[in-house]
């Protein structure tokens, strides 16, 4: 008995944000051809700060890259909420996380690590100018329109063009035709679209964003500390709240965030930016001007220090879609972490792919959804509590930010922080890298086809292999579905 060879599907990557580019790397790393189409005619260096933690930094150490987001990083140890008369609140410890998984809480600036993830990818495997208008299934795969009118076809196509994804709303578009010509000949259709995945985002946030030019420590003392100061001021007199945080090179990261207030409000806003951009910033900057910073002077000093070209006005919204593939299209989600850990699981599930048939294709994102919708579920959720934590105005959120802030035990917060530290997903067509910290990793699903290939280097036989793993396979299974049970009531 022998495993089949590997398939080597041809994969177009639409979109070359975050988790386009990681997807890339990792294809890369596994030999599958693949090409990325990015409709921005150039790199554009927007985006404030980044942070991020074990739960990808393994996945980073594991490729090679830790010492390169190491050089473009602070470690932050902890952040301060103050109110808008700058009286400290409280201040959120984070040091535990590099304890629970071995590895330090960095912070940075978006575009330095678009950079670092851009360098890794061949020039002449990423096209921009590309804006995908249209995707259509072919006898032999799948195909993109551009809308220069030049085409190109693939196996696979995956959606990492953000949370407003044309892959995505192509995809509706033909599960829509399919399901209605299935109901015209047979009266039925297994097709379904949920009515959530239709659905407006929920009431998001408006966040102008930046990065300065390097700054004078003299004038700002704060930048020659070793560590970053992420510093947030939450307004009460104001609807806006904002946060300055120090970066590499003697840099600021700046944010300002309020929260909408109806889906009218929302409506507009989207339709005002439609792209990451500098258009329409300079009403919100007379506005905040005057705001204090806890370093030192106003936040318009800081925002006259920051590149034109790199201040932009964006929406943070986030929402958990049920339809994550159909037919030879499969998409990745949006934000940073969220985004990079789709890509690892789904590179995952393509190096296993036994063939390019359609049932193989589905198969394999089927487990791609099955492996990672629980921990994307978990991140949303964490990611609004945070968001009404840190910025929400309304009289209910102002409480529990009280409550959370001032009155939950830090026994509890512990425990959350642990469970949450222990989701830390690796290439497993690579050799994995050990936990490094208190926290055991969670189990994954192991690649079968990566173990009969080390195995057979090592001359033991399928039969055999697969005999030992069973019972491996078995208990990464349980880990898994007991792992729905980390999931926050109403998340």
């Amino acid at each position: 008995m022998s495993f089949p060879p590997r398939a080597y599907p041809r994969v177009i990557i639409v979109g070359a944000g975050l988790g386009g580019l990681m997807l890339a790397i990792l294809l890369d790393k596994m030999g599958v051809p693949y090409h990325i189409f990015e409709r921005a005619s150039k790199v554009k260096p927007l985006g404030a700060l980044m942070s991020v933690n074990g739960n990808i930094l393994a996945l980073f150490d594991q490729l090679g890259m830790l010492e390169d987001i190491m050089n473009v990083s602070l470690v932050s140890l902890n952040s301060s909420l103050y109110t808008e008369k700058l009286e400290k609140i409280t201040e959120i410890d984070v040091r535990t996380h590099y304890e629970y998984t071995g590895y330090k809480f960095l912070m940075f600036p978006r575009p330095d690590l678009y950079a670092v993830l851009l360098n890794k990818i061949p020039p002449e495997r990423i096209s921009f100018g590309k804006r995908v208008l249209l995707t259509k299934r072919q006898s032999s795969g799948v195909q993109i329109v551009c809308s220069d009118n030049t085409c190109y076809e693939g196996d696979i196509i995956v959606g990492a063009d953000g949370a407003y994804s044309a892959v995505r709303h192509n995809m509706f578009r033909e599960m829509r035709e399919q399901q209605e010509q299935e109901v015209h000949y047979f009266g039925g259709s297994s097709i379904v679209i949920p009515p959530s995945d239709t659905k407006d985002f929920a009431i998001p946030y408006l966040c102008m964003v930046g990065t300065t030019r390097s700054m004078d420590p003299h004038k700002y003392p704060v930048l020659r500390h070793p560590n970053t100061q992420l510093h947030h001021v939450i307004g009460e007199s104001t609807p806006y709240s904002w946060t300055v945080i120090t970066v590499p090179r003697n840099r600021f990261c700046w944010s300002v965030t309020m929260q909408v207030k109806d889906q009218a409000e929302a409506k507009e806003q989207r339709f005002m930016n439609s792209e990451w951009g500098p258009e329409a910033n300079e009403k919100l900057i007379e506005i905040v001007r005057d705001f204090p910073v806890t370093f030192g002077g106003t936040l318009g000093e800081i925002i006259d220090s920051t590149p034109k070209n790199g201040i932009s006005k964006v929406m943070l919204e986030e929402k958990l879609f049920e339809t994550w593939y159909h037919g030879g299209i499969v998409l990745i989600g949006d934000g940073a972490m969220n985004a990079m850990q789709d890509a690892v699981i789904l590179a995952n599930c393509i190096y296993d792919l036994e063939d390019l048939r359609p049932e193989s294709l589905t198969a394999a994102f089927q487990d791609y959804k099955e492996q990672r919708y629980s921990h994307a579920k978990k991140q949303v959720f964490n990611s609004r509590l945070n968001a009404k934590l840190s910025s929400g105005q309304t009289r209910t959120e102002r409480i529990v930010r009280h409550v959370v802030l001032n009155l939950l035990p830090r026994s509890i917060q512990n425990k959350q922080f642990s469970k949450d530290a222990a989701y830390r997903p690796q290439c497993t067509f690579l050799p994995r890298v050990p936990d490094k910290g208190t926290i055991p990793s969670l189990p994954q699903k192991p690649s079968r086809r990566y173990q009969a290939e080390i195995r057979a280097a090592a001359g033991v036989s399928v039969e055999e292999m697969m005999r030992r793993d069973s019972k491996v396979d078995l208990y990464c299974a349980s880990s898994m579905r007991s792992d729905a049970y980390l999931v926050p009531k109403g998340a």
